[in-house]
């Protein structure tokens, strides 16, 4: 397996620990990939499949946001992301690497600051690590991200609650990727954004490629915007690596029913183009 690539999971096994009345869980065992230099990995699997487990791991985003919540802990392997392992990482580390890497969490569009407007909520990451950073210049930053993921500039004195689902989710986008990451971990990115719009985020992720040493790894259920951002996928199933490769290399080896059931949509979606 490549060392030197952006992302490197190893034997990956994490468990999320007994709370409360909840016994513990068993969230990802022994998964192993890559993302290299200038990819985008497609992150596949049913729900409860570990999948935003892995990216929130891999996003260096493993900590508790609050004393109610629970954070996912490693317990076998590592994820390596820059050269820095997860395993054991530290608050000086964790924050140089979240500077780096972009995250886009599952919920993020429902967990929009409500008292922020939506230039504030884009730049938030700007002034969370420079206070005096001109605002000016970040005003036209927000306005770039804003176009990049084609809002109006007018909803950038906007609200959250002034918004629909998917024009949220498209500012969550905009603020993952505001400090110009090298890296992006985006969990289900198209989520209640509407079908004409999402050709706008695949082609997002098809610019941010071109960056040098740009890599993502994109969770999403929807095999065609995957099919349309990349040609490599992982697979997991109840916390496990069930197939990796080229989209159509695993797509062949019907071994799992899940995997069966991927290939038949895709064989479906194939059919449908072709009679368009």
């Amino acid at each position: 397996m490549d060392s030197d690539a952006p992302i490197v999971v190893s034997d990956l096994s994490a468990e999320y620990p007994a709370h409360g009345a909840s016994a513990a869980c068993v969230a990802l065992h022994g998964v192993s990939l890559r993302v290299a230099r200038g990819e985008i990995l497609g992150l596949l699997g049913a729900s409860g499949s570990g999948k935003s487990t892995l990216a929130r791991i891999v996003a260096g985003r493993a900590v508790r946001d609050d004393a109610a919540s629970v954070a996912p802990r490693i317990t076998g392997g590592d994820a390596r992301v820059r050269g820095l392992g997860m395993r054991a990482l530290g608050k000086r580390d964790r924050a140089r690497l979240t500077f780096h890497v972009g995250y886009l969490a599952q919920d993020a569009a429902d967990t929009l600051s409500a008292t922020l407007t939506v230039g504030e909520i884009i730049s938030e990451p700007i002034f969370q690590r420079d206070r005096r950073y001109d605002r000016r210049a970040a005003g036209a930053r927000v306005a770039t991200m804003l176009d990049a993921v084609q809002l109006p500039l007018g909803l950038m004195t906007r609200y959250p609650y002034q918004l629909s689902g998917g024009q949220r989710q498209r500012v969550a986008l905009a603020r993952s990727i505001v400090l110009g990451p090298s890296i992006l971990v985006a969990d289900e990115p198209t989520a209640g954004i509407d079908v004409t719009v999402r050709s706008a985020v695949v082609e997002l992720l098809g610019q941010l490629r071109h960056g040098r040493d740009f890599a993502a790894l994109v969770v999403s259920h929807d095999l065609a915007v995957l099919r349309h951002a990349t040609a490599r996928i992982a697979v997991l199933e109840r916390g496990g690596l069930i197939g990796y490769g080229d989209i159509d290399t695993v797509l062949s080896q019907r071994d799992h029913p899940y995997v069966t059931k991927l290939a038949d949509a895709l064989d479906a979606q194939r059919m449908r183009e072709s009679e368009a």
